[in-house]
């Protein structure tokens, strides 16, 4: 099988699981008939490739399904229901994968569970990637999407859902790092270009140019010794000139609709960053004001905190170091509030603070490279402090 082959059946595999879930199959069942015409899919297609690809799994997975009804008396009139479904032709509907999506990130599953299930059946990917992906057994990420499957047997598949849920998900599986052969970062913007070319909802493209202005600087993030480099320290010519045009040409349209929200003003401050040639030309003034209005329009701790951190480059760090304090009694636990205190410190002179507040920061995250990092840079402030 060749390359193309295997980036097809990855497109497939979501709409052939929709067509057969909507058709009135368990998702379970669905999601099981599809990996066996997959398997068909392997063994024939190098040979005898099909002339309609969506068409053959779907007839494949379709037998399947009637092979399992006929083995198994309890299942008798799902067998009928499947045995007299004509062919299919053109008149299948073309949004399948997105109802699949918003199958697979119900409000009932927890927000691992619809990670899990999300990049197993609209992903397309193996168990044992995700697993590997996420540096858990393969055994517990098998009984994670078994539960998952079970937990939306019921649920059927209709036009509406929860666009605030796939958002998040898709959102989760953008910042869940790059573990493993799978690049779960390029996954979700594949993903959620899918769901941005049958969706006008604003913030779907909000999104997606938020990942691409972020993805955008994948090649300087990390030097050549795989130590993490902050982003006033990245070498810019890396950055992908190609992505950040498209995603700053996707926020604006976005914006153009008038009607934003938490993903449109993210991606509005990725984009300030990514238009400055080097971190001193970076525009923080304008970024304080999108700051502003993202606060004011979802008060999370992240956004606050990013917040000081933008006011310290505006305003001066005494500022920021005054703001923070009112931050402590929401934030105080977090490990990105002492990292900031520390950027703060060390921006006022106080080194051994700074390097104090880098340690406990380093102990509290659960990010490898980012615990390295900050570690290093306790270690050079504490260093700096006693040669002072």
């Amino acid at each position: 099988m060749t390359p193309s082959d295997e980036v097809l059946l990855r497109t497939l595999v979501p709409q052939v699981i929709g067509v057969l879930v909507r058709r009135g199959n368990d998702f379970a069942a669905a999601e099981d008939a599809v990996q066996d015409a997959l398997i068909e899919a392997v063994r024939h297609w190098a040979e005898h490739p099909p002339r309609d690809p969506k068409g053959w799994l779907i007839g494949v997975a379709t037998r399947r399904l009637i092979d399992a009804a006929r083995s198994d008396q309890a299942r008798r009139s799902r067998e009928q229901r499947v045995d007299h479904f004509p062919a299919p032709g053109p008149t299948e509907r073309e949004d399948d994968t997105l109802l699949l999506l918003f199958l697979c990130c119900h409000p009932s599953l927890s927000q691992t569970s619809a990670i899990a299930l999300t990049l197993r059946a609209v992903g397309g990917l193996t168990t044992e990637e995700i697993a590997e992906a996420f540096l858990v057994p393969l055994g517990t990420m098998a009984q994670r999407i078994s539960r998952a499957k079970r937990t939306i047997a019921d649920v059927e598949l209709g036009p509406t859902g929860d666009l605030a849920s796939v958002l998040r998900v898709l959102y989760l599986i953008y910042n869940a790092g790059h573990g493993g052969r799978v690049d779960l970062a390029a996954e979700a913007i594949r993903l959620t270009r899918q769901l941005a070319s049958g969706h006008s909802e604003p913030e779907v493209h909000g999104l997606l140019a938020l990942m691409l202005l972020h993805h955008a600087r994948r090649r300087a993030r990390f030097d050549a010794d795989g130590r993490l480099v902050t982003l006033d320290r990245q070498d810019r010519s890396l950055w992908d000139t190609g992505e950040i045009a498209e995603g700053v040409r996707i926020l604006q349209q976005a914006l153009a609709a008038n009607h934003r929200g938490e993903y449109q003003l993210q991606a509005a401050i990725a984009a300030l960053h990514d238009d400055a040639p080097t971190a001193e030309e970076t525009d923080w003034a304008q970024i304080l004001e999108w700051y502003d209005e993202l606060v004011s329009l979802a008060d999370n701790p992240i956004a606050r905190l990013s917040r000081v951190v933008a006011l310290a480059h505006a305003l001066g760090p005494d500022a920021a170091l005054a703001e923070l304090e009112t931050l402590e009694p929401v934030v105080g636990e977090r490990h990105r509030y002492f990292a900031v205190r520390a950027y703060l410190l060390e921006q006022v002179g106080d080194l051994a603070g700074a390097a104090e507040h880098y340690a406990t920061a380093a102990r509290r995250t659960t990010s490898i490279p980012e615990r390295d990092h900050l570690t290093r840079r306790a270690a050079t402030l504490r260093h700096e402090a006693r040669e002072g």
